[in-house]
């Protein structure tokens, strides 16, 4: 894990926060939609982190529940009006919640490629469940007519139907998470499942149940995407089973390796950055014939960090270089 200096990752997040909160002022209906999504996953890399970087698993099957809050949602939404918000987001991270509880007592059982192979299985047959059901239309997926709005009563305080409030609203969601998880990281629950990630072994011979501690890191990190595949769910009031695919979910793994693992600051930078290049790399002004084949400059800018920069993106923009202290160390450094 790399350690980032609390003012240097507080003024890279307030640079990445004023910068997407402040893009309906001088982008288009486009650069809004871009900023969203670019913060949809910045919430999706930080939930993948919390079990690939503290906890120690890696998952390949985390867009399960990306993919399952869009469709929760879509599910629950009249068809010919607006859910409320204080209802439906609820509702949506309570099924994910489930899902990710009754998936997790069942995979956090395993460990190393077999958890990486029993996360893509589960992943997969949710996809090929809605997929090839006729739940939410199938393989041509479905659409959320009218997008949820916040009412209290008869008032109406805001829709996501204005790109606007949804992009506030997902910078405001994004800054609750990371707060969130910087707490929980640095209570005794994170100090533990830091020290599942070290030697599990020796957590266990401490006393500690590590199955319940990364079991509940699993159920954490789900919600967490949920929240996520919520918002995505809300930029264009369409979801397909192509959420639940396990390219979404390697996705979210190179944000968080671009990035910087073991960070809650990484994922947020490797998500702004891996969709900037992307749409950097699709403008014929800047790469000419290269934008039909964007996907190559994408994956040379990923090889290029990825060998270039020993911590990710994070490590250089926050001048970090040092390794995480082993949280099983005492002061003076010797372990018990």
């Amino acid at each position: 894990m790399v350690t980032i200096p609390r003012l240097s990752a507080l003024l890279v997040l307030a640079a990445i926060v004023l910068g997407l909160a402040l893009t309906p002022l001088f982008g288009e209906t486009y650069a809004i939609k871009v900023a969203t999504r670019m913060i949809v996953f910045a919430i999706f890399a930080m939930s993948l982190d919390l079990l690939l970087g503290y906890t120690g698993l890696v998952s390949f099957g985390h867009a399960a529940f990306f993919g399952l809050a869009a469709y929760s949602l879509q599910i629950y939404s009249p068809e010919y009006e607006a859910a409320n918000l204080l209802f439906a987001l609820p509702v949506v991270l309570g099924v994910t919640a489930l899902v990710g509880g009754l998936i997790g007592a069942l995979v956090v059982r395993t460990s190393g490629i077999y958890f990486i192979m029993v996360t893509l299985a589960f992943a997969q047959m949710l996809f090929y469940f809605f997929h090839d059901s006729q739940i939410a239309g199938g393989s041509d997926g479905a659409y959320i007519w009218v997008k949820p709005v916040l009412a209290i009563g008869e008032v109406q305080l805001f829709s996501f139907g204005s790109r606007e409030a949804l992009l506030w609203f997902a910078v405001g969601a994004m800054l609750t998470v990371y707060g969130l998880l910087l707490m929980l990281l640095r209570s005794p629950f994170g100090q533990v499942i830091q020290g599942i990630k070290v030697n599990e072994h020796r957590m266990r011979a401490l006393g500690y149940d590590t199955y319940r501690y990364k079991l509940v890191s699993f159920i954490i990190s789900a919600t967490v995407a949920g929240l996520a595949g919520f918002i995505y769910a809300c930029i264009d009031g369409y979801v397909s089973p192509e959420l639940l695919g396990w390219h979404e979910s390697g996705i979210g793994l190179v944000m968080v390796i671009l990035g910087g693992m073991g960070t809650l600051i990484g994922p947020i930078v490797g998500a702004v950055a891996f969709l900037g290049v992307e749409e950097l790399a699709k403008e014929r002004e800047l790469v000419g014939f290269m934008a039909d084949h964007f996907q190559i400059i994408i994956g040379a800018f990923v090889i290029a960090v990825v060998l270039g920069l020993k911590n990710g993106l994070v490590g250089t923009l926050a001048g970090a270089g040092r390794a995480e202290p082993d949280p099983l160390e005492t002061e003076e450094g010797e372990k018990p």
